[in-house]
């Protein structure tokens, strides 16, 4: 039979160049002509073959799926037959748990039977036991040997300890002798009990210790404690610091506490509440009340040290074990150590604040050999404020400082911190409560000594020291007195910022300090702004005075027009020295936007004043030349102002001095143009009136 590979050799089939699917066609289908048979017979024997392999798998599978369903079969009843044995043995324990539930009811029943039949029994042997200890002690001749061996002194002390409790219950008068006999018997063992625990302390000896600690029972606390820790303590005493001692000795003996004693909390909170009912509050006594009365400063900066290192102290010890509330538990202490002295704190801060500030500004002025004047108060000074604020007027006789602006920054250093160190112990000594009001009554006392008694008071003498706007040769000292104020002010801003507004910041108190802060400030800057106005009209009146006293006439009618040699006036000289002068000081005295706002002004009255002087002359030609040099080094000198207003202002005064020089046919030309054109007809009239030509040139004609 032929094979496949054999039916399709490549040699069949024609593949010479070039390759053709025709030509490939054809060559197939004369290959299935001449061997289709052999085809055909190969796949009918692939087929048969194919059929008797599935016939072979068939009878496998049944083979396997009969198997599966048996095997099924006996799985289900080996299941069947498990549940019926695990509900058989769930009946068994059933049944078992009830019969030990039964039975353990009956034991229980039969055990209170019994407890019920044995404590009556125990109390009355208890009891038994107890009456004759009694009568021995009745009789006064203790026999038994458990009062006479000292190695059961344990069980002596519980059975004194309980004839101690009945004693107490007995009527005095006739049972008086054998309750001292008790009680001298109670006190006894005591003792014994706490020298051996003292031996055994020195010895080192915890688990002895241990076992007398735990026989003391209900008196553990009270004696335990001297025994233990008092002998130690009178050691760590030695040195001068009780708070470092404390917090040392604590650390020391807590270790030995707790290996003590099986309540070690409540022993550590015994210990320290002793140190700080006895040794702490002491000291603090010792330290407050030699000061109290005598040395106020002393007494409370002493207060603020103790009560703070007290604080750390009790932060210290809260690493201790003392209890579930140990923080309420200190706080009482310090509380009981403290309280009476917190009372008056506040009260006693601010006298002493009173008296300091004072003493302070006292000192002051002492050193200058002033006296102070009395400032007035109530209706009539303000109603001179009103009339100051209106007419620029000066009120009261002038008042010559020497230059002296009564303002110290050495002073207001010294009530500042004075005033710091209050906040700080204000916000340490007083209730949370309390701390706002606190702060605000001493935030009181430094606007009164600071800016009422010291700012106010030289802006008052400043103010009076302010000559009149017609004086000569006049020193102003004023300005010097703006710039120590305003610095003074800048450092009583910042304390305002960093030590009361955390102090206030989340209460109602707030409102009233940013008031009473915004009333200070606005007091003051209406007298600083007079004492500026006033100062500015002293400033135009010496220039108006060196101008009426320097310019001549004849500076510009020149009777030689043809020998003037000078560039400008000696009264533009001096006066443009002048300013210069105190536009410098200016600069120095104020800040910020002050500096411009006051240069403005004086720049605008400086231009009003020029303005007005050169409409007093009569120009001629070479006359008009020598104003506008004057004018263009005023400008120059209105440069120093840095205002782009009064440059503006002296630009537009040196435009219209050129009308002064103009040629008459050039003098419309010169009105239209860029600087002039915006003025008033009339202002420009006005400056060539004053020119000597004007009636000869008929340059009215010109405005008609």
């Amino acid at each position: 039979m032929a094979t496949t590979a054999q039916l399709f050799e490549w040699d069949t089939f024609n593949l010479v160049e070039p390759y053709s699917n025709l030509l490939f066609v054809e060559d197939v289908l004369y290959v299935i002509g001449t061997k289709g048979k052999l085809l055909l017979e190969e796949f009918e024997n692939h087929i048969e073959e194919l059929k008797q392999l599935d016939e072979k798998i068939q009878r496998k599978v049944e083979k396997l799926e009969h198997q599966c369903h048996r095997e099924a079969k006996e799985f289900a009843h080996k299941v069947q037959d498990l549940q019926r044995s695990n509900q058989v043995a769930f009946q068994h324990f059933q049944e078992l748990d009830e019969h030990i539930s039964y039975v353990a009811t009956k034991v229980c029943h039969l055990g209170d039977q019994l407890e019920g039949v044995n404590t009556p029994r125990q109390r009355a042997v208890e009891a038994q036991r107890l009456m004759t200890y009694f009568n021995e002690f009745l009789d006064g001749d203790l026999r038994s040997d458990v009062f006479n061996n000292p190695d059961k002194i344990k069980e002596a002390a519980d059975i004194i300890q309980k004839l101690h409790l009945i004693a107490q219950e007995l009527p005095f008068d006739r049972f008086a002798d054998v309750k001292a006999k008790i009680a001298s018997k109670y006190h006894d063992l005591e003792r014994q009990l706490i020298q051996e625990f003292t031996a055994a302390q020195r010895r080192g000896e915890i688990g002895r210790m241990r076992e007398v600690a735990a026989v003391l029972l209900q008196n553990i606390y009270i004696f335990c404690l001297p025994v233990c820790f008092v002998c130690p303590c009178q050691g760590a005493y030695m040195r001068n610091d009780v708070f470092e001692d404390t917090a040392a000795l604590c650390q020391r003996v807590n270790k030995q506490v707790g290996e003590v004693f099986s309540s070690p909390e409540t022993v550590m909170a015994k210990l320290i509440q002793n140190i700080f009912e006895n040794k702490l509050q002491a000291h603090v006594r010792e330290k407050l009340d030699e000061t109290r009365h005598s040395d106020v400063e002393q007494y409370l900066k002493n207060l603020y040290d103790l009560y703070t290192r007290t604080t750390a102290l009790a932060t210290k010890l809260t690493e201790f074990n003392l209890g579930s509330d140990k923080h309420t538990f200190l706080s009482k202490l310090i509380k009981s150590i403290f309280s009476s002295y917190l009372e008056s704190y506040i009260d006693m801060e601010r006298e002493y604040l009173r008296t300091r500030g004072a003493m302070i500004l006292q000192r002051y002025y002492d050193s200058k050999n002033h006296q102070k004047r009395p400032i007035g108060t109530g209706s009539i000074q303000e109603l001179k404020e009103r009339i100051r604020q209106r007419t620029n007027l000066p009120l009261g006789p002038m008042i010559d400082t020497h230059g002296e602006t009564f303002l110290s920054p050495e002073l207001v250093v010294n009530l500042l911190q004075e005033t710091r160190h209050a906040f700080e112990r204000c916000h340490r000594l007083s209730d949370p409560s309390d701390l706002p009001k606190n702060a605000f009554s001493i935030f009181l006392l430094l606007v009164d000594h600071l800016c009422v008694e010291h700012i106010d008071y030289a802006l008052e003498i400043g103010l009076s020291a302010i000559p009149s706007s017609d004086a000569k040769n006049a020193n102003l000292y004023f300005l010097d007195v703006v710039q120590q104020a305003n610095s003074i002010f800048h450092l009583f801003d910042k304390q305002f910022n960093d030590q009361l507004m955390p102090l206030i910041s989340s209460s109602p108190k707030l409102a009233e300090c940013l008031h009473k802060k915004k009333e200070v400030i606005e007091q003051m800057e209406v007298k600083l702004d007079t004492g500026i106005d006033r100062t500015l009209n002293c400033m135009v009146g010496q220039m108006k005075h060196i101008l009426a006293t320097e310019q001549k006439k004849t500076d510009f009618r020149p009777e030689d027009e043809n020998n003037v040699m000078i560039q400008y006036t000696t009264a533009c000289s001096k006066v443009c020295a002048y300013v210069s002068r105190q536009v410098e000081h200016v600069r120095k005295s104020m800040d910020g936007k002050n500096v411009d706002t006051v240069l403005t002004e004086l720049g605008v009255r400086f231009h009003r004043l020029i303005h007005e002087h050169l409409q007093q002359y009569s120009y001629s030609s070479m006359g008009g030349m020598l104003a506008i040099c004057d004018v263009a080094e005023y400008r120059r000198c209105a440069k120093d102002f840095r205002v782009p207003l009064v440059l503006q202002l002296f630009d537009t005064l040196h435009a219209l001095c050129n009308l002064l020089v103009v040629a008459p046919d050039n003098l419309k030309q010169v009105c239209s143009g860029e600087q002039l054109t915006n003025l008033d007809r009339n202002l420009l009239h006005a400056f060539v009136q004053l020119r000597v030509d004007y009636r000869s040139a008929r340059l009215g004609r010109h405005f008609s």
